[in-house]
């Protein structure tokens, strides 16, 4: 059995999640990473995706981020979303919404820098749309 830490997801609206936990998956901007207790510190950006919660209890939980930041020391991990909602709680026309705002966001770009990360915003929620809702 893995050993427990305290784990804190927070949303502007609410503390969404505070409890022990064995692993946290979390979508960072460089990539996927996974935390475990006594992780070494380190704080990292977040890209929109789905982070995974294995529970102290066993149980596995999933939540939808756009982004954020996550700060972990070796006793606990706190993530700070820009917006977060229980997969199970997604609405379609929310992530649609988003994608469409993005794709005007490229289009009204103007340079190629900003183009460049509007087109990966983009590119990260068609991904995140893909893995979290039924084709």
């Amino acid at each position: 059995m893995a050993e427990a830490f305290k784990f804190e997801l927070v949303s502007p609206e609410r503390l969404m999640v505070s409890e022990d936990v064995e692993e946290v998956v979390v979508p960072g901007q460089e990539g996927y990473f996974t935390v475990l207790a006594k992780h070494a510190p380190v704080m990292a950006t977040l890209q929109p995706g789905v982070i995974e919660v294995k529970t102290a209890a066993g149980q596995t939980e999933r939540y939808c981020v756009f982004g954020g930041f996550v700060d972990i020391l070796p006793e606990a991990c706190t993530l700070l979303a820009e917006s977060a909602v229980n997969v199970n709680d997604i609405d379609p026309a929310d992530i649609e919404q988003r994608i469409s705002n993005a794709r005007e966001d490229v289009e009204d770009a103007k340079d190629d820098d900003s183009r460049s990360k509007a087109m990966m915003y983009l590119d990260q929620l068609t991904t995140l749309q893909g893995a979290i809702l039924p084709a």
